[in-house]
């Protein structure tokens, strides 16, 4: 990525004015898939000897522009014609494409459109003593809106833009651009107008993070530096029939322009037609006569048909607030519309007031039910946000949802475009946490990303932080504290995972544009840097935490208190300490500004003299690994960031601090204690408190016996029963014996007796993004995971427990755990997927059994196997009835195959599954089982176990295995009959193909899944079965990868090509590692020992390098492509192919780059020349003309070496000839020549003597040359 690891400045250099306003008028035309239009924007100049205006302007054909009505001089250089070089240009030659598009790929992108000012403008000042001067900026920046739209409310309450000081002294210059876009690569995308294709046509604006897509559909400025208010018009067809009722096409579109012009007239040869549309899209009369809608940022002012055209109908809208160019998004189609606002309460509704904003949904015919269903919680979330954090900026909010969205929400001012792949109906609750968080997301973007942008790249962790910070705090308040916690404590383990040798989250910024998975990584690790700010903000200084903080930033926005409305980390971290009252600066230092995590031991022990608890905290981060192992996933950014000498972080040593320790006594009362952390190593002597520590054990003792006895406690002894307020099930002698459970030893009742404290928690109020590994016996875990009521101490407690030596006392306190239904839904899954460790034969299979028992417990009649209907009214319910069987599909044996009794439970309820009664759908849960019955029929393991099996018991393995691939295989050839949700059962029964093909269970058939990548086939399934092909190596196969490669540059979806070209990567990443190599089975030498040498110790070496160094993975990867000539010619077709993108093409010479060499070099061809000839025609007359014959050698000899240069010695020495350069001359013949015979030095230059006689002349004979 070119200029990527520099930050670019804010404001380009030279621009020279500010943009006021600017107007758009757009005429899309669908059948051509093609736009015209025209713009005006008005400048503000900065000084009076302005000469150039600099705009961006990309795939634009111009027809007109002039500057307050004078023709200018201008320079265009459009970028798109720049995407291909000479004919002759091979792979090796994609570092001369990627200088071209350089200034292109920058941020911000360079000027392409440079005007020249006429000599007749000048530039003059204004009358700053008029009266009226003052008002002449405020009412263009306002716009014209006020006078059009009426709303003179939210132009006064928008904030008037910053411009510099000596814009204003200036009269503002209008430039006034009538363009035309034939062929439309990036900023705008059809869906529906391919031939045979079913769905209903519609159009969208690409909006991308970066700048540089705006400038694809209109003339702009487009940088982060200017902003404007605007006007749009959106011209279009006015019914669906008349949007695709005209064009006949003889040939394919896509690899055709369309040439439309001002004038309406076609310059492809597109011919008009009535009859098309039924062959095109087969539209009904019903279909045809729907209404086609623009949804545009900013506010509808008015809709009318076009009095010229009645075939056409005019949108227009204002956006009174100041945005970028980028920010500018809308769709057109035939949407319906929905009314999110009526999911507002009552009491929201009363208490906002005139403050309530109208929340609008647009979807594609027959939908709606799905946007309710799916958008119902965001009139909450608007309310919540709007009281919490400010006002919302715009006058209304609009979600419309759209086909082939290549990302699943984009953020335009007040519109967001989603994906249809969001949208569920009632019936589906598998997507709900997580499709409403990208929903409300996508609403708090409009705060902070749209009305708030970032002052440079690096600032990009604060937008992405405070956008996912407010909308976890929506979650939390809609999904609970639990649920908001325990996901809180899972990204923060993740992080933990994952920033290993990472540069800063302030670095990271940079290196967006770079690889998806950067953003990704800064998505995860931002809001969990302002989570723990939050607690350390809250608890220091007892004020309202981050949530006041982003209250001022959002209020410094509007009311212009921020430069350009740009944040930037100097000023957030300013604000935090002021209001915060608390230095930050190591806070920030370590946590924004310095990369990793800390990783605490601590250890402890209770001094019995002193009654204090000693304890030394040590941070261990410095003697973990700097290294990670490459990935396929991530291969190609590790890659790309070593290509551009992107430096990790450093490891700190050191992570400094407040950390809450808080030590539950033996009386049952925990007692905090606040240390703070200064050094590598800190030691502490904790006062004890309690005196009586025997106190606690009599009361359990008495609670324990209760329980037993089946006594209900009152409420007059619960004061003596203070413990085991969870996972105290399953207590009385029956459920013992029945459930097979055991109680701690005598030996472990005695030192649980002798200790002085129940346990241990470290970070208690979770300040700290870290691991932290503290030496306490086990019972003291499970005192913690049975007594603390947090969720994050909860589940610290069974990942301690599940990563300890399998027993039945473990399979035990899991499987209580699970029973107790009190315990969060993610607590109790936790521990069923554990109680899978303990299925052992040396257990004699008590964790299967536990699960046995549990699933029957909750989802089969009472004493009987026969499962019950499905009932997914409860959801922690449902969660439970897919985490059992996915943890007994992962019980082995000693051979490392699943027990046959598993493999039948698993059967029998994917076939016997019933949903009769069911108010739900139970297509993920079928997915579950087809996914967890392929993993039992997997034989996990090497080890060398004999097999003493008979006959029968092997056929009676293969009958199971046939019989439960049929299953599968019926579910899949039901859903091509009545087709499930997002085709689940489909995707199920490719990734278990997959997997039993990876394992060798199966033989491997690829026709099992290019069936499924033909165009047409649903797009989440389609890739589903790209990625099975990746997944099995198939990339190593020509056919298959000249195939996938072309789908990439040729499919019309934006979605599937941005998704195949992530899929691509990881193929490479998987053939860089050697993921997919077959592996060589090692020679059986009977009592003989090999020692291996030399060659395989090298050999060895490699191996290791290529999994854990990213130069030894990319010298693996390009020595093994290197010789593929069919992958050269593939990729080089996609990276010139006329239909990919800008910023894809940079994708693909990033991957150019990294796999071929660069070779400066232009191969000129040039015909052979033809030898002369000559004819004697009679009388004197001579006929001089070019003959057959091909002259193959120069007449001069070239001189194919560089001539050495000899330094002169001495004065008597002739002088050395003058250096010479390379010359290379290829030439092609057009057909095979014979070899010419050699040339002897004489007849270099042939003579030709003719002896003519003249009259009245005694001259000799003449001589040609």
């Amino acid at each position: 990525m070119v200029g990527v690891m520099e930050p670019p400045a804010l404001v380009p250099p030279g621009l020279g004015f500010s943009v006021l306003h600017q107007k758009v008028e757009l005429d899309i035309d669908f059948a051509t898939k093609s736009l015209r239009g025209k713009t005006e924007i008005l400048i503000s100049p900065h000084y009076k000897d302005l000469k150039k205006i600099r705009l961006n302007c990309r795939q634009c054909s111009l027809k007109r522009l002039n500057i307050n009505g004078r023709p200018p001089t201008l320079l265009y250089n459009e970028p798109y014609s720049k995407m291909k070089i000479h004919s002759t240009a091979s792979i090796h030659q994609h570092h001369m494409l990627r200088q071209k598009l350089a200034p292109q790929l920058r941020e911000p992108p360079e000027e392409e459109l440079v005007v020249n000012l006429p000599k007749s403008v000048r530039i003059e000042e204004i009358d700053l003593f008029a009266m009226d001067a003052g008002n002449v900026l405020a009412s263009r920046v306002n716009g014209v809106a006020k006078r059009d739209s009426g709303d003179a409310a939210s132009v006064a309450a928008t904030p008037a833009v910053r411009v510099d000081d000596q814009a204003g002294r200036f009269k503002p210059l209008t430039v006034y651009i009538e363009f035309a876009i034939s062929a439309i690569r990036d900023g705008l995308h059809f869906v529906g107008m391919e031939e045979g294709d079913p769905r209903y046509p519609h159009a969208y604006t690409k909006n991308s993070s970066s700048p540089g897509s705006a400038c694809c559909l209109f003339p702009c400025v487009d940088d982060l530096s200017t902003r404007c208010t605007w006007e749009i018009t959106i011209k279009c067809p006015r019914t669906l029939g008349d949007a695709v009722g005209h064009l006949v096409n003889d040939g394919d579109r896509r690899d055709r322009g369309s040439g439309v012009g001002l004038d309406n007239s076609r310059e492809d040869g597109l011919m008009l037609d009535e009859g098309f549309a039924q062959d095109l899209s087969g539209l009904t009369d019903d279909e045809k006569a729907l209404d086609m809608v623009v949804v545009c940022s900013g506010d509808l002012t008015d809709e009318i048909v076009d009095p010229l055209d009645p075939t056409k109908k005019t949108f227009s809208f204002i956006c009174a607030t100041a945005i970028v160019a980028q920010h500018i998004g809308f769709t057109v189609g035939p949407f319906d519309h929905v009314d999110l606002s009526e999911f507002r309460e009552t009491d929201e509704d009363d208490k906002l007031g005139q403050n309530a904003i109208h929340v609008h949904g647009f979807c594609l015919p027959g939908r709606a039910e799905e946007v309710r269903n799916t958008c119902m919680p965001m009139a909450k979330a608007i309310d919540f946000f709007t009281l919490t954090y400010g006002s919302f900026p715009f006058a209304s909010y609009k979600i419309c949802f759209v086909d082939d969205q290549a990302r699943e929400t984009v953020e335009t001012a007040s519109l967001s475009i989603c994906s249809n792949n969001l949208l569920f109906p009632e019936d589906i609750t598998e997507p709900l946490n997580i499709v409403t968080r990208k929903l409300v997301h996508a609403l708090a973007r409009q705060w902070i990303g749209i009305n708030i942008i970032g002052k440079e790249p690096r600032d990009t962790w604060v937008l992405v932080g405070i956008a996912y910070f407010i909308t976890d705090m929506f979650m939390k308040r809609l999904s609970g504290n639990n649920e908001y916690r325990f996901r809180q404590k899972q990204a923060a383990d993740q992080v933990c995972e994952l920033d290993v040798a990472r540069p800063s989250l302030y670095d990271i910024g940079n290196l967006v544009p770079l690889d998806p998975s950067e953003l990704e990584f800064l998505e995860l690790k931002a809001p969990l840097v302002l989570f723990i700010l939050d607690r350390r903000l809250t608890k220091a200084g007892g004020s309202s935490g981050l949530s006041r903080i982003i209250s001022r930033i959002f209020l410094n926005g509007k009311v212009g208190d921020l430069p350009n409305g740009a944040l930037e980390t100097k000023h957030f971290i300013r604000t935090c300490e002021k209001l915060g009252h608390t230095k930050l600066e190591a806070f920030f230092q370590q946590w924004v500004f310095g990369a990793g995590c800390p990783r605490f031991y601590v250890t402890q022990r209770f001094n019995k003299k002193k009654l204090v608890v000693e304890m030394m905290i040590n941070q261990v981060q410095i003697q973990q690994p700097t290294t990670r192992d490459i990935r396929s996933e991530t291969f190609m950014r590790d890659a790309k960031e070593y290509e551009h000498e992107v430096n990790p972080g450093p490891v700190q040593p050191a992570f400094i601090g407040p950390m809450t320790i808080r030590i539950h006594e033996a009386d049952g009362t925990p007692y905090e204690h606040i240390v703070d952390i200064k050094d590598t190593t800190t030691r502490l002597d904790i006062p004890y408190n309690t005196k009586y520590k025997r106190l606690k054990r009599s009361r359990r003792q008495k609670e324990r016996a209760a329980a037993a006895a089946g006594i209900d406690i009152s409420a007059d002894t619960q004061d003596d029963v203070l413990l085991y307020c969870l996972g105290d099930v399953l207590q009385s002698e029956e459920e013992v014996l029945d459930w097979r459970l055991v109680d701690w030893s005598k030996d472990d009742e005695e030192r649980m007796n002798q200790e002085s404290f129940e346990w241990i928690r470290m970070d208690a109020d979770f300040e700290w993004i870290c691991k932290i590994s503290i030496v306490m016996p086990g019972y003291m875990y499970v005192s913690q995971l049975q007594q603390d009521r947090d969720v994050v101490a909860q589940l610290e407690s069974i990942q301690y427990i599940a990563a300890q030596k399998e027993s039945a006392l473990v399979s035990t306190i899991l499987v209580r755990t699970l029973m107790d239904k009190r315990y969060f839904h993610g607590i109790r899954t936790a521990a069923a997927h554990a109680l899978a460790k303990c299925g052992t034969e040396d257990l004699e299979w008590i964790g299967l059994y536990h699960l046995e028992k549990a699933f029957q417990e909750f989802f089969c009649f009472p004493q009987s196997a026969m499962t019950k209907s499905n009932d997914f009214s409860d959801r922690t319910d449902y969660y439970m009835q897919c985490a059992i069987p996915q943890a007994m599909a992962r019980v082995r044996g000693n051979d490392g195959k699943a027990p046959m009794r598993v493999k039948r439970f698993l059967f029998d309820q994917l076939k016997f599954n019933d949903n009769s009664n069911n108010d739900y759908s139970d297509c993920h849960y079928i997915a579950t089982l087809m996914l967890a019955l392929s993993e039992s029929l997997i034989t996990s393991g090497h080890k060398d176990v004999y097999n003493f099996a008979f006959d029968e018991d092997e056929q009676e393995e293969t009958r199971f295995q046939k019989a439960a691939i049929d299953e599968i295989e019926r579910y899949r050839q039901l859903d091509e009959w009545i087709p499930s949700f997002h085709n689940v059962y489909s995707m199920a029964a490719l990734d278990c193909k997959r997997r039993l093909q990876q394992e060798k269970v199966t033989q491997p058939n690829v026709l099992d899944f290019m069936r499924y990548t033909q165009e047409g086939t649903f797009a989440l399934l389609r890739l589903n079965a790209f990625s099975s092909l990746v997944e099995l190596g198939m990339l190593r196969v020509d056919p298959i990868m000249r195939y996938f490669i072309y789908v990439l540059r040729t499919d019309p979806s934006p979605f599937i090509r941005t998704s195949l070209l992530r899929l691509f990567s990881k193929g490479l990443g998987s053939i860089a590692i050697g993921e997919s190599l077959p592996q060589a089975s090692e020679p059986q030498h009977e009592g003989l020992v090999i020692v291996q040498e030399g060659g395989a110790t090298d050999s060895r070496q490699q191996e290791i390098a290529r999994t854990q160094t990213v130069p030894g993975a990319l010298q693996a990867l390009r020595k093994e492509l290197d010789g593929n000539e069919t992958l050269k010619q593939a990729l080089w077709g996609a990276v010139t192919s006329p239909e990919v993108g800008l910023l894809e093409v940079r994708d693909l010479l990033s991957i150019c780059a990294l796999l071929y060499e660069s070779k400066t070099s232009l191969i000129v061809e040039l015909k052979y020349p033809r030898k002369w000839a000559v004819q004697h025609m009679g009388k004197g007359r001579m006929r001089f003309y070019r003959s057959d014959k091909i002259r193959t050698t120069p007449t001069t000899p070239l001189v194919s070496e560089k001539v050495k240069i000899k330094q002169e010695k001495t004065k008597q020495e002739n002088e050395p000839p003058a250096s010479v350069g390379i010359i290379k001359l290829i030439s092609k013949p057009k057909k095979p020549v014979p070899t010419p015979t050699p040339i002897s030095p004489e007849s270099t230059k042939p003579r030709l003597t003719l002896k003519l006689k003249l009259p009245g002349s005694n001259a000799g004979p003449a001589q040609a040359q």
